[in-house]
């Protein structure tokens, strides 16, 4: 399962959040009335979120866990009040009655929520970030790239490795029922009494608010509307996939600013079993795809190859989304995304890749949804 490490700035935000199970992180509207990409990416991530993936906090250099995310009514993450995705600041005396959460450290600044329990338990023993990436450092990746950030997501790998490295260091904490914050959820109830419909997390209004005619005008809006239909688990052009994240590092570790970034990469499991079969990368350009995005969607699958495959390039499968493609762009695909590798060792086979697929998007202002057609197919 997948792992959320929330970032808190205060010991007191980290106790609030783990008495009443919730967690939520502030967004401010821009001067300007519209999203930025930095808001849009938050707004993917809750979108990305699932009941029963991992919880940590992370204060002062320490992380705290373990809880999961909890499925309260229909799902585990809502908007805090009706159309609070929208770029837009409504007095207090207007929603006040309609928000999800308006206790403790939550308030109208507060948009999105998310819901969670402990699992086992959230010791107060918290563990040394520097401890944490000691104890395990190959499974850690995105832990390495947190900064700057509310909270970061983890693939199945590494929150292994954080559950392991926490459950060890409060073994004792385990059999002694000592060393445990308190936990009670109690706004859990008043949630499942309030929600409906409208406060649901979707793409829609993102999308709505960057939007001009079928084109979108920002690629992480494009991110989160991804985030929002592959997560959904229904059976699109892009496949099911049982892991799916956004923003995920692609390059040898180096300051993180500089760091290249796959904008979706996922991967699920040989059916009823925890074992990949197969890697999603998700390239996104709002406006025609160019030759350059050719160049650097191959990039990443060689990175997923190197770093995840490990030369069995027949585990991608890797899309490029666009507005529209150029018939260069086209041809170019035709020659340039391919890789011989070998396969097996006794016998060694050779095989060709050439799995990269070519996806127009358009918006639909009648549904508010991204439609998605193939263009050039393999």
């Amino acid at each position: 399962m997948a792992g959320y490490i929330f970032n808190l700035n205060s010991r007191d935000s980290l106790i609030d959040c783990i008495e009443n199970g919730v967690y939520s992180t502030i967004i401010n509207v821009p001067e300007n009335g519209r999203w930025n990409r930095q808001i849009e990416g938050t707004f993917a991530d809750f979108l990305s979120m699932k009941a029963g993936d991992n919880v940590y906090f992370f204060h002062e250099r320490k992380i705290y866990g373990l809880g999961v995310l909890k499925k309260v009514g229909e799902d585990c993450k809502y908007l805090n009040f009706p159309e609070s995705d929208l770029p837009v600041n409504p007095e207090y005396d207007e929603v006040r009655s309609n928000m999800l959460i308006n206790e403790g450290l939550i308030n109208i600044k507060n948009r999105c929520v998310c819901l969670f329990e402990s699992s086992p338990e959230f010791f107060v023993r918290g563990v040394d970030m520097d401890d944490v990436l000691a104890s395990n450092p190959q499974s850690f990746r995105m832990l390495r790239a947190f900064w700057k950030l509310s909270f970061v997501k983890v693939g199945d790998e590494e929150n292994k490795a954080l559950k392991d490295i926490i459950l060890k260091s409060n073994e004792e904490n385990l059999r002694s029922g000592r060393g445990r914050f308190a936990h009670h959820a109690n706004l859990h109830p008043h949630v499942m009494n309030t929600v409906n419909g409208d406060y649901y997390l979707t793409s829609k209004n993102l999308l709505k608010n960057c939007s001009s005619d079928d084109l979108i005008g920002h690629e992480m809006a494009i991110e989160a509307a991804l985030i929002d239909v592959l997560s959904a688990e229904d059976d699109t052009v892009f496949g099911k996939w049982d892991y799916i994240s956004h923003q995920v590092i692609a390059s040898p570790f180096k300051p993180i600013d500089y760091m290249d970034k796959m904008d979706i990469f996922g991967y699920r499991f040989i059916p009823s079993f925890d074992t990949i079969s197969r890697y999603l990368l998700i390239e996104i350009k709002k406006d025609s795809a160019t030759l350059d995005a050719i160049e650097q969607l191959m990039k990443y699958v060689d990175w997923i190859n190197q770093e995840y495959s490990h030369g069995d390039y027949s585990m991608i499968c890797a899309f490029l989304v666009a507005y529209d493609f150029p018939e260069e762009v086209i041809s170019y695909r035709r020659g340039f995304c391919e890789r011989n590798y070998i396969k097996g060792r006794r016998p060694a086979i050779t095989a060709k890749w050439r799995n990269v697929r070519l996806i127009k998007y358009s918006f639909n202002r009648t549904t508010e949804k991204l439609e998605f057609t193939e263009v050039d197919p393999l």
